[in-house]
């Protein structure tokens, strides 16, 4: 595949090396862009990905499709797998794509000189084909890309913790503006009492 290594070189200047999932994300943001027939990267925000894991396959992804988590469009779906949804919101098709279950076996069969396992799939993720690396699937998304993607410029206040909630992601409850951490369980405990600083 002549027209990845401008993306493996981005990979790699994002990452200082290469790896088998940097090559993964690559290949498999290659792919959606075949599938919803787009031209990728992109530079506006047509296409939203929803990737399963984060680390080096993100930026790969990333680097494939110009979606980013610093663009919002991108957002991690921590399933721990190596896999992405592709969503275009244009046509509202969606496709997730992930690695064959026998793509390390064939690797190996590729590249069985490369010196390992992970030196072969590094090899060989670059140039076996779409059918023996990758598997995909059409798919309805169970949540409002209209509510994920939000609209610019919305906040407001959480009236216990008074800071600011960007992106519609607030909760209502009782009549109250609450963010997520005051309204439901926090992935955080304050060691001491919140301090509010006036302006």
């Amino acid at each position: 595949m002549a027209g990845i290594q401008p993306f493996l070189e981005q990979a790699l200047a994002l990452h200082d090396h290469l790896c088998p999932r940097q090559i993964l994300g690559i290949r498999i943001g290659l792919y959606a862009a075949e599938l919803l027939n787009l031209s990728l990267p992109q530079s506006d925000k047509r296409l939203y990905t929803l990737v399963e894991t984060d680390g080096c396959f993100a930026d790969g992804v990333s680097v494939a499709t110009g979606c980013w988590m610093g663009h919002r469009t991108m957002r991690l779906m921590d399933y721990g797998k190596v896999a992405a949804t592709f969503y275009d919101t244009q046509t509202e098709r969606a496709f997730r794509i992930w690695p064959h279950p026998k793509a390390r076996q064939t690797a190996v069969c590729l590249a069985p000189t490369a010196g390992g396992h992970w030196q072969s799939q590094l090899e060989a993720y670059q140039i076996m084909t779409n059918d023996d690396l990758l598997c995909a699937s059409a798919v309805q998304l169970n949540l409002s890309m209209k509510a994920l993607i939000s609209r610019p410029g919305v906040r407001t206040i959480c009236s216990v913790c008074g800071e600011e909630i960007l992106n519609e992601r607030e909760r209502i409850i009782d009549g109250q503006i609450l963010c997520q951490s005051c309204a439901e369980e926090s992935y955080y405990q304050p060691l001491e009492p919140i301090l509010a600083h006036s302006s």
